[in-house]
């Protein structure tokens, strides 16, 4: 029997995509139910999602230094565990002499986009990623991914494995959702899901509304995310926009359901979860051909250039023209039911089996 230590800390820090890839991964793996291997997860399970501090950083410093340093070493020798899999690098687990190591990368966000971080992680984050160097192998979100490991970072081709990412919002929420009692949305709007930091570039979408306020107005923007305390954001609120802040999974998917389309005019994503998920639910999708988004949006996205005219117009075309919205609800469909958890979860047990042998990387 194989056994797996999985680290799942992420579900206790962050309701951002790494919390999702680990629960994702794991309903995907309890799924499957391998007979072959058995999963145990490592985890120090304390909730830390508030920002009130010295409480947030007392245990963060825990979580990252004492607990993955020395409490998290002695658990997985007690699992008996053959392989530590690290579902981010961003957290040091120090591993047991024996046990092999599999680590996922989402992405080198803190690198390439460091405004999106707070001070001690724009120090820290970039030592912690040479410690890939050590892992047996290291499964990356995206082909996107995968060559910015390698151009960035160094680690070779053989060490590396691309795994896609999962939505699971269509099984979950089959059935129309309620959106949170007291909010008054409009008829149609259109949607942005992400963090409110530079990253996500709302300031496009603010100017793209800026240019239209002397013509045809476009329809409202319902904005579900949150701003992180001590990260950079991307400005203040807008006029006439929704702001519903952080809303649990139930509510978002009623807020696909209803919307004319998602926004998402991201500058860097390793995966790009909220396409995947809109789609999935017959949400139609604008983005732009920049990092891991075309390998998730293929053709069945509306494609616009960044830049606020060329949103105004697809915007425009997704108010108007219902021919249009039809074609890349469907299209999208199609182009979700490539990707699932059990997928990724059937590809993950492949790689396990892999580094148990000895076997190299694909």
């Amino acid at each position: 029997m194989l056994r797996v230590a999985l680290d799942t800390n992420s579900v206790y820090v962050t309701r951002a995509g790494t919390s999702r890839y680990v629960r994702g991964l794991l309903g995907g793996l309890r799924r499957l139910s391998p007979a072959d291997v058995s999963f145990m997860e490592l985890s120090w399970p304390v909730e830390n999602f508030g920002y009130r501090q010295p409480g947030r950083a007392l245990k963060t410093a825990y979580r990252e230094w004492i607990w993955s340093t020395y409490v998290a070493p002695k658990a997985a020798s007690r699992m008996h565990a053959d392989i530590l899999h690290r579902c981010t690098p961003s957290l040091p687990i120090v591993k047991p002499p024996g046990v092999r190591e599999v680590v996922t990368l989402h992405d080198l966000a803190i690198l390439r986009r460091p405004e999106r971080y707070r001070w001690w992680q724009r120090f820290s984050e970039p030592r912690r990623l040479h410690l890939l160097h050590r892992a047996d192998r290291v499964i990356c979100d995206s082909h996107f991914t995968a060559s910015e490991a390698m151009s960035l970072l160094g680690l070779s081709p053989a060490k590396l494995e691309v795994v896609y990412l999962g939505s699971s919002l269509a099984a979950e929420y089959p059935a129309e959702n309620d959106v949170p009692a007291g909010v008054a949305l409009p008829e149609q709007f259109f949607l942005f899901v992400g963090s409110l930091e530079p990253g996500k570039n709302l300031r496009l979408l603010r100017e793209a509304y800026g240019l239209a306020g002397g013509g045809k107005p476009l329809l409202p923007l319902v904005v579900v995310g949150a701003r992180w305390p001590g990260v950079q954001h991307e400005g203040g609120e807008e006029k006439g926009w929704i702001y519903l802040g952080y809303q649990p999974d139930h509510v978002v998917a009623a807020l696909y359901r209803r919307a004319v389309a998602l926004l998402f005019p991201s500058l860097y994503e390793g995966f790009g979860l909220p396409v995947l998920e809109a789609m999935s639910m017959g949400c139609p999708v604008v983005c732009s051909r920049v990092a891991s988004l075309p390998e998730v949006g293929g053709e069945a996205v509306c494609w616009s250039d960044l830049t606020p005219a060329a949103y105004g117009d697809a915007m425009r075309r997704m108010a108007t023209d219902s021919v249009a919205r039809e074609h890349y609800a469907g299209a999208g469909l199609v182009q979700a039911a490539k990707f699932s958890w059990d997928f990724c979860a059937a590809r993950v047990l492949e790689i396990y089996r892999a580094v148990s042998d000895g076997r190299q990387g694909s």
